[in-house]
């Protein structure tokens, strides 16, 4: 390897366009995961490996392995290596030369300065200088993508960025507790009231209707265990967008672009 290894914590959706600029500027990466994660924007997130053996988000493949002792082979056959380790544990023994926290979890869940020689944390719940190294800023508006080398990201608001003049709206959560079964997929146009899940309990299917009109952007996995307030669809309301289904979003490029920098400049010296 002529670059130094990153380690990435998450592979979500936000997570997978840092592995993706970080892998196409030539740096190996490892993607650590979740035993089972709950990406809402399946399409474009490398942790549907964890379910599926593997994963390609835009030409870069995720491939997971069982173990650190694979990490070379997977490497070399041109793939980006995603571990289930959501401790972290391999750290100490692979030794990176980065550590990026994109788990987007708007806490701190155990990432440390002493992991590597730099640690970048994306988004709330780290602070500069304290638990890590530098902080990228994540919420949308003028300061999108900052990199942040005193201090803290802005909190977490609860509410999603307005798109098409839509904000919470465009954000489903589950009602009820149960098992989430699809009625429609990623990429279908919905209206108002039309159901494009339904939530399975002891008290029998519950619909889970969009209410906006849209395309489905992100549905989280058929089958999959939820509790109540779960996020679980995300309906974008530009119907012309469709492609935007299915490739890194503008908001994950601009977080990629201030990890690659922070990357370049302080493991390359």
């Amino acid at each position: 390897m002529k670059k130094p290894l990153i380690i990435v914590r998450g592979a979500g959706d936000l997570a997978t366009g840092t592995i993706h600029r970080l892998w196409s500027a030539g740096f190996p990466v490892l993607a650590l995961e979740a035993a089972h994660p709950a990406a809402i924007r399946r399409q474009v997130a490398l942790s549907e490996a964890v379910y599926e053996g593997a994963a390609t988000v835009e030409g870069v493949t995720a491939v997971r392995i069982d173990g650190p002792d694979r990490l070379a082979e997977v490497l070399a056959r041109g793939r980006v290596p995603l571990l289930i380790d959501p401790e972290g544990q391999c750290i100490p023994k692979l030794k990176p030369a980065a550590v990026v926290d994109a788990i987007l979890a708007k806490r701190n869940l155990g990432t440390t300065r002493d992991m590597a020689s730099l640690t970048i944390g994306l988004g709330p719940g780290f602070t500069a200088g304290v638990d890590v190294d530098f902080v990228v800023e994540t919420m949308r508006g003028h300061n999108l993508g900052r990199v942040i080398r005193e201090g803290a990201a802005r909190p977490n608001t609860g509410v999603p960025g307005i798109i098409g003049g839509y904000g919470a709206e465009r954000v489903l959560h589950a009602a009820q507790a149960g098992v989430l079964y699809n009625v429609r997929s990623i990429g279908d146009f919905v209206e108002r009231g039309e159901p494009i899940a339904l939530i399975r309990n002891e008290a029998g299917d519950h619909p889970v209707p969009a209410a906006i009109p849209g395309l489905i952007r992100g549905l989280i996995r058929h089958g999959f265990p939820v509790t109540e307030g779960f996020k679980i669809a995300d309906i974008d309301p530009r119907k012309e967008e469709y492609q935007n289904c299915f490739t890194i979003s503008d908001k994950a490029r601009c977080i990629a672009g201030s990890v690659l920098e922070l990357v370049c400049r302080y493991t390359l010296e």
